[in-house]
């Protein structure tokens, strides 16, 4: 049957044809839809139904492109029938990359740690270089529907195939777990749900976008979700930059904010965070080198980035399609450091008109507002700033009688979402980049969610368990794996394992150091084989996750035994000896704190030689590349015809080396 939907065959030319004037007017039909919530906001309106109607509009709309892209057709669903401009496949890339955590965490991770925060936007970007010269071209050359794909041809066999399916599905479920974390933060706020029922809300947003259409469906949503997030970040900042300064243009008065920052800073009795690098308490030299190399190699490595590069035309198209991305992404990227430092500067400035227990409701009143949504998202005084009561309280316990700045705890996720009311801005402001973090978040899960699914179901199901099942059932599976997958996400998110960025981070590690050696080897080293791959591919991926698990979630024990690659100092061990021994002492009934303060102390020093878990990889890659081609030197190289096709692989031009049907 001819599929006649957003996309299709039988519609390729009407709706690909017409996709510039299609956008234009959702373009437009946003910022219209944005002036009349202003409208309504004006006229009285209550905030909360302004939240509700910008994020059931911008859902509601992703859902109907979801809806109308609706495929059965099985290169339609896995890679969106190889037919995405570059341009939009590019725009649909900046969106499925800029996340919840780019979104909605790195502008707080600058506003925290400051020049120390750079690392993040540095190793994202320079990923894509990484991307373009190493990767994407090679495997777009291929002709793979998954990763997997091309590491089960290029190794020959299904061992290569699962060992890629169990790396994408740990790196790509520990991503996607911070994104439905970021939909729960928006929607415990502006929809005034508890989190744990809003990270099912954000779910539901996330499936209508991607289980009916697949790839197809997920592209197109893409696109009209980069134009709600880019809206939504660039007017805040072009706000703050005009009040503040008097110039719209906030990448070039970031200057200006970091001198007034500092001032501020100083008068106001603290350090200096952005007077010069590492200065913050963030990273050492070595740490932020090693968190910019991981999350490079992290990029060229994640299966749900490279996928979107199996959707254009040509391998020509999906190098073009590469520097759109990078210009799409750089629009965000360039903004998020003077986003951060003009949040700041509206802090600072906040603290310094003299902020005390009698007058933050009616100065900061958002504080207890996000703390009522979450109470670990704002502390003042140590504890949760819930209502004046609260505050007036805690601070009278430490003798605070005027806040400083020091007393005040902000969750660096929340700072993007908190700045328009942080600056006085309107509400409508709030809400407009409630959408754009949500949009960020929804088009990095349905790409996340869209990669393990289809690998479960292409992958596991259809090469290594029926290769005769029909597309139907083939596709009927991967929405069934779509949505079970997502729930065990959503419930995972629902525990608070970790800040965005810390599990982004991770998600990134674990990706470099399974995946980047076998694939890079694969295009570029002939002599490659496959006991070289597969050793390589488990030593990497494995001391990674161990190193990352042992010290997160088991940091004593992982301590105890690796003491002596630790860097602690005398004092931290010393301390370490003290909680030990207290926790030995303690009372049943005081041992879970006891034991909550031990490990907690543990996970500061049982790194080892002082490597951050954000920078796992670290040890993964270098040991996954030495097994590699140890190993590959120690046995039979490949065959001639192998090598004959990783010659052809190469060559930028000629057909698609592995033909598929398509329907």
């Amino acid at each position: 049957m001819a599929d006649t939907t957003v996309g299709g065959s039988a519609g390729k030319g009407d709706f690909l044809s017409n996709i510039g004037r299609i956008y234009t007017i959702y373009t437009g039909g946003f910022i219209a839809f944005v002036l009349l919530m202003a409208l309504l906001s004006w006229l009285g309106v209550p905030n909360v139904i302004i939240g509700y109607l910008f994020v059931g509009f911008t859902i509601a709309i992703y859902a109907i492109i979801g809806i109308l892209s609706r495929t059965m057709q099985v290169g339609e669903y896995y890679v969106a029938g190889r037919r995405v401009p570059a341009i939009y496949n590019g725009m649909a890339t900046g969106a499925d990359w800029m996340s919840g955590a780019s979104f909605v965490g790195m502008a707080g991770t600058l506003y925290l740690l400051g020049y120390d925060g750079l690392a993040f936007v540095l190793g994202w970007t320079g990923g894509y270089v990484l991307v373009a010269i190493l990767v994407a071209p090679y495997l777009r050359k291929f002709g793979a529907y998954t990763v997997p794909d091309f590491l089960s041809a290029r190794y020959g066999g299904n061992f290569a195939r699962l060992i890629g399916v169990v790396v994408l599905f740990s790196c790509s479920f520990t991503y996607v777990v911070a994104q439905i974390y970021a939909t729960g933060i928006i929607s415990a706020r502006f929809l005034g749900l508890d989190f744990n029922v809003a990270v099912y809300v954000g779910l539901a947003g996330i499936l209508v976008c991607s289980m009916l259409g697949g790839m197809r469906a997920v592209t197109w949503t893409q696109v009209a979700q980069y134009i709600v997030l880019i809206i939504a970040y660039l007017i805040p900042a072009i706000w703050m930059s005009t009040v503040l300064t008097g110039v719209p243009i906030p990448q070039l008065m970031q200057g200006e904010a970091l001198q007034n920052i500092a001032a501020l800073e100083q008068a106001q009795g603290l350090a200096v965070g952005h007077a010069t690098p590492f200065a913050h308490g963030g990273y050492n030299a070595l740490n932020y080198f090693l968190l910019i190399l991981c999350l490079m190699v992290g990029t060229a490595s994640l299966p749900h980035v490279l996928m979107r590069y199996f959707t254009t035309p040509s391998v020509r198209e999906a190098r073009v399609s590469v520097a759109w991305s990078l210009l799409f992404i750089f629009l965000l990227y360039f903004t998020a450091p003077a986003y951060a430092a003009f949040a700041k500067w509206t802090m600072l400035d906040l603290v310094a008109s003299g902020l005390t227990p009698d007058n933050i409701a009616e100065k900061a009143g958002w504080m207890m507002r996000w703390a009522a949504a979450d109470n670990a998202l704002v502390q003042i005084c140590g504890a949760a700033a819930v209502d004046a009561a609260a505050i007036a309280a805690a601070c009278a316990t430490q003798g605070v009688t005027t806040i400083g700045f020091a007393n005040i705890n902000l969750n660096p996720d929340m700072i993007v979402l908190a700045t328009p009311e942080m600056a006085g801005m309107p509400y409508v402001i709030s809400g407009l980049v409630a959408a754009g973090g949500l949009a960020a978040a929804l088009s990095t899960a349905d790409g996340l969610l869209l990669a393990i699914a289809n690998a479960l179901s292409h992958d596991i199901y259809y090469k290594m368990i029926d290769q005769n099942a029909p597309t139907s059932r083939r596709l009927i599976v991967s929405r069934v794996l779509l949505v079970l997958v997502a729930l065990c996400a959503a419930y995972v998110a629902s525990t608070k394992p970790g800040d965005i960025l810390a599990m982004v981070s991770w998600a990134f590690s674990l990706a470099a150091a399974g995946l980047f050696p076998a694939l890079v080897l694969g295009v570029w080293w002939k002599r490659n084989n496959t006991p070289g791959a597969v050793a390589g591919m488990i030593a990497g991926f494995g001391i990674c996750l161990y190193y990352l698990l042992g010290t997160r979630y088991g940091a004593v024990g992982f301590y105890e035994t690796w003491s002596g690659l630790s860097t602690a100092s005398a004092e931290a061990v010393a301390q370490y000896a003290e909680l030990k021994a207290a926790y030995a002492a303690a009372a049943p009934e005081a041992q879970a704190a006891a034991w909550a303060a031990l490990d907690k102390h543990a996970q500061t020093i049982a790194n080892w030689w002082g490597v951050k878990n954000l920078s796992a990889a670290a040890f993964g890659l270098p040991v996954g590349f030495l097994v590699m081609i140890v190993v590959s030197r120690l046995t039979k190289e490949p065959s001639a015809e192998m090598q004959a096709f990783i010659e052809e692989l190469r060559v930028p031009r000629g057909k698609t080396m592995m033909e598929e049907k398509t329907a």
